[in-house]
């Protein structure tokens, strides 16, 4: 057994090296997200960007700024349906390079219909990165870090926004147009980038599982989980949670949003009201319009960008505390005590502003800041946390483009209403962004459950909306764990394998979650050439693969066709 272990090693970047260099590559996508927020707000205070635009209005300015929520909002709906079909890697290939012919078209910009135009289209892939990228990331990630992947991928988007302040300060100094065509033009180079590495990547496992790619499946999950051995003991039973999850899921028939809405309205609302209400609570108002804010204050020109950049870095600092906290302290007691530190600093940024005295200008820019830390250390990374682990596989895309489509409906509203809100009203404005602090203290005390710690196939049992009527022995075992009990036996484990009277074909007759055998020569796995044919007494499992295939014969099993990936005893005769 130990030989053919061994020989079943695969060479590379296996186990935590892959999973950590995978997250922080592909928080390129979120990176990308923070730039193109960040880096409009130093470009539309410049004088060449105003005098080449004609000195444009608030009202204008707003339209600009806010047109990229309205393509990313459109994106969002549509990609969960796409992430589903061609799976998570190749959508973050195309969102990639619809994002780079955006940034082009802004950086050559010859007037504002083009602008709007390229910021449109931009909006197309940033919103289709924003998306898939969260759900990418908690499909490949443990459950025991997975808060924390998710919050080094928050920790990117407020890269980017840090980056994108101190590129606008700098270019500043350019006596040109340069000063604001250089800033669009490099999130065109970090687009390729992001682009060119989605070809190296891996595939996430449970798509590859959901779409029958088990061979392909087993590889990754090896890779992932059992540091490149496809024997590794923890890298076979965590194929065999997945593929069990997959198998029950299907029971459900076809997985449409009128289903989801109907079974699983509570996780929806939970992962819609999380991003709307980051929107509501008045981060834009910070990212999009900071010099504008401080301009308020009483910092004037460059001084208001330089100000902007050093809240920048704070905000960026103040992500990394949750990379150690999210997965111990857990969700709800960050994003309560965010809720609070969010109330009286906005409300304070509000009374000096009023007051309008001497040292309103410094203290101003000290409640932004502590504003900015406390949002990026709870409301920022939780609420693309939240959704794509609390959803269940079958619908995860589709609602987690739910989830993201609502925080760009409220990022655009937000956008699009700040500058007219900041003349009309004034100081008032950062007082209804804390009321709406408030309203998330309350939603999250009381529906908000704790997900830290459990895996994404065991959510069933916090929510209650269990895709199957049998609850199998290890289902029973986890809510006994969960509700205080002592004994989780092993043994009851029909995900296991083994020699037991409690196996999986002893539970459900005929159904094989076992993984494929794949056979690995000079540490590169080979894939067979011949699919396994399907014997007579394949039982439950092969009965709801032959339904799903049925219903998807001409839609993802397509996929399958191409001769990348080979379906393992799912097949008919």
């Amino acid at each position: 057994m130990t030989g053919n272990r061994a020989e079943s090693q695969m060479h590379g970047l296996t186990g935590k090296p892959l999973l950590y260099f995978t997250s922080i590559f592909v928080s390129l996508g979120v990176f990308l997200f923070g730039y193109d927020q960040g880096v409009m707000s130093g470009i539309i205070t410049g004088p060449y960007f105003k005098d080449y635009f004609n000195q444009p209005t608030r009202a204008e300015i707003g339209t600009m700024v806010a047109i990229l929520e309205v393509g990313a909002f459109i994106s969002s709906l549509s990609v969960g349906r796409i992430g589903d079909m061609i799976g998570r890697r190749k959508t973050i290939l195309y969102g990639s390079i619809i994002f780079f012919v955006g940034g082009a078209l802004q950086t050559f910009a010859t007037g504002m219909p083009m602008m709007y135009v390229g910021r449109s289209i931009s909006g197309l892939g940033v919103g289709a990165l924003s998306t898939i990228v969260p759900v990418y990331q908690s499909e490949i990630s443990p459950p025991h870090n997975r808060g924390k992947l998710a919050c080094i991928e928050f920790t990117g988007n407020v890269s980017g926004y840090a980056a994108s302040v101190w590129v606008d300060y700098f270019c500043s100094y350019i006596h040109s147009d340069y000063a604001w065509r250089i800033p669009l033009l490099l999130q065109c180079f970090m687009g390729a980038l992001l682009g060119i590495g989605s070809l190296i990547i891996c595939e996430s496992p449970r798509w590859l599982l959901d779409n029958d790619h088990d061979e392909e499946g087993i590889i990754v999950i090896a890779n992932l989980y059992g540091k490149g051995n496809i024997h590794n003991d923890k890298a076979r039973q965590e194929y065999r949670e997945i593929k069990m999850d997959v198998l029950l899921q299907r029971q459900e028939g076809e997985r449409s949003y009128r289903d989801m809405f109907k079974r699983y309205y509570k996780r929806v609302f939970i992962a819609m009201s999380a991003q709307a209400l980051a929107q509501l609570n008045g981060i834009n108002v910070i990212s999009y319009y900071a010099p504008l804010v401080f301009e308020q204050a009483g910092w004037v020109g460059r001084d208001a960008i330089l100000m902007t950049g050093i809240n920048g870095i704070t905000y960026l600092l103040s992500t990394v505390p949750p990379w150690y906290l999210v997965d111990r302290l857990g969700r709800r007691p960050i994003l309560l005590s965010g809720a609070v530190a969010m109330i009286i600093s906005l409300s304070a940024i509000s009374y000096f502003i009023f007051v309008d005295v001497h040292y309103t200008p410094v203290l101003v820019v000290i409640f932004v800041m502590i504003y900015n830390a406390s949002f990026g250390a709870s409301w920022g990374p939780i609420p693309w946390l939240y959704p794509p682990e609390i959803l269940p596989l079958s619908i995860r895309a589709k609602g987690a483009s739910l989830s993201t489509a609502s925080n760009w409906a409220f990022n655009w509203l937000v956008g699009e209403l700040t500058p007219v809100l900041q003349d009309w009203i004034k100081w008032r404005l950062y007082l209804v962004h804390a009321f709406f602090c408030a309203v998330s203290f309350v939603l999250v005390w009381f529906l908000y459950p704790e997900t830290s710690g459990v895996r994404l196939e065991d959510m069933d049992q916090i929510f209650g909306d269990a895709t199957t009527a049998m609850p199998t022995p290890a289902q029973h075992a986890e809510v006994d764990s969960l509700m205080g009990g002592r004994s989780r036996i092993s043994s009851l484990d029909i995900r296991r394998g083994g020699p037991t009277p409690f196996s999986a074909d002893s539970a459900i007759p005929g159904l094989d979650i076992n993984p494929p055998d794949v056979s690995v020569d000079n540490g590169k796995p080979q894939r067979t050439d011949v699919r396994t044919d399907v014997t007579q007494n394949e039982g439950i499992g092969g009965w709801i693969s032959r339904m799903v295939k049925r219903s998807r014969r001409d839609g993802r099993s397509i996929i399958g066709q191409n001769g990348q990936y080979k379906r393992i005893d799912q097949d008919e005769d």
